[in-house]
């Protein structure tokens, strides 16, 4: 089946920065957890899993067996995503896991230009350095580059590889379902594997009360029913590398959270970092724009 034309409108590239402002609220959640870290992973996927069957059982008609186990596959990926992150909290700073994590355009944009065929405009990696210079400027400020956190930094690090599996396998499989079919489905197999490691490490636990319920719920609702739906849903309406790029903005919602709630200073080279950040997001965007521009164009002689 041809892949669907992405159009790369900007109000997509709005939605999936609203996408962004919710998925950057699972650091505070994890944090708040009394839970293991796998175990809250494991109960933030199955407490969203019935939503998002409610949401997505009008479009699973056409689902063969070789899409559900791509898609069960693809959660797989989300699950070492979510094992390796939450863990990584208890091993690092903050600000670490943050920036390796949002390094996943380094994998994400040579596998789609070699593997998916998906092209690069002129000025696409000059707008991706610039703006990768942007997150290194934001985080350095907090970063702590002490042994006692190598063993979390190299799980953040872990992380993105698998995030980066999850997002190039539910981009192409965006191309014929729904993201509601995707998070549903996708959901079932991080699941799986995430109670599967909970089992042979943590042991299952059992939230007790509303105070260790209530990190869990937020983290369902916010990550998983939320933002990876809205995130999955402009998979289908923006080309992969601006999607990937357009998530470093994660650093950028995540210092403003710990300034507006935690009280957390923000120094005048962590602005210049935002600026940067924002900068080049603008450059990668414009990019896209033009392209789309000289397709109108092309098919307009056509005609």
């Amino acid at each position: 089946m041809k892949p669907i034309l992405r159009q790369n409108e900007t109000r997509y590239v709005l939605l999936e920065f609203l996408a962004i402002t919710f998925l950057a609220t699972g650091g505070i959640f994890v944090k708040m957890s009394a839970l293991s870290p796998i175990n809250t992973g494991m109960y933030r996927v199955l407490f969203a899993i019935p939503v998002l069957f409610f949401m997505a059982r009008k479009n699973m008609d056409n689902l063969k067996k070789t899409d559900f186990l791509l898609l069960f596959f693809a959660g797989v990926f989300l699950a070492g995503d979510i094992a390796l992150w939450n863990m990584a909290f208890h091993y690092t700073t903050v600000a670490n896991a943050n920036l390796l994590t949002n390094l996943t355009p380094f994998l994400v944009v040579p596998v789609s230009f070699f593997f998916l065929k998906e092209e690069m405009p002129k000025l696409f990696l000059p707008g991706l350095a610039i703006t990768l210079l942007g997150v290194f400027f934001l985080i350095g400020g907090k970063a702590s580059p002490n042994p006692s956190n190598y063993l979390g930094d190299l799980l953040a690090f872990g992380a993105c590889f698998f995030y980066a599996g999850f997002i190039l396998i539910s981009y192409r499989l965006r191309d014929r379902f729904t993201s509601s079919v995707i998070m549903f489905i996708s959901s079932i197999g991080t699941c799986c594997t995430l109670a599967l490691i909970s089992i042979f490490t943590e042991g299952i636990q059992i939230p007790k009360d509303a105070s260790e319920l209530l990190p869990i719920l937020g983290l369902t609702f916010c990550l998983q029913i939320i933002g990876h739906n809205l995130l999955s849903h402009c998979q289908g309406k923006l080309n992969v590398n601006l999607s990937s790029v357009i998530c470093l903005l994660q650093t950028v919602v995540a210092s403003l959270y710990s300034y507006f709630f935690f009280s957390e200073t923000l120094t005048y080279k962590e602005i210049f970092g935002i600026l940067i950040i924002i900068l080049g997001v603008m450059i990668v965007k414009a990019q896209y724009s033009k392209k789309k521009s000289s397709q109108s164009c092309r098919s307009s002689v056509l005609e």
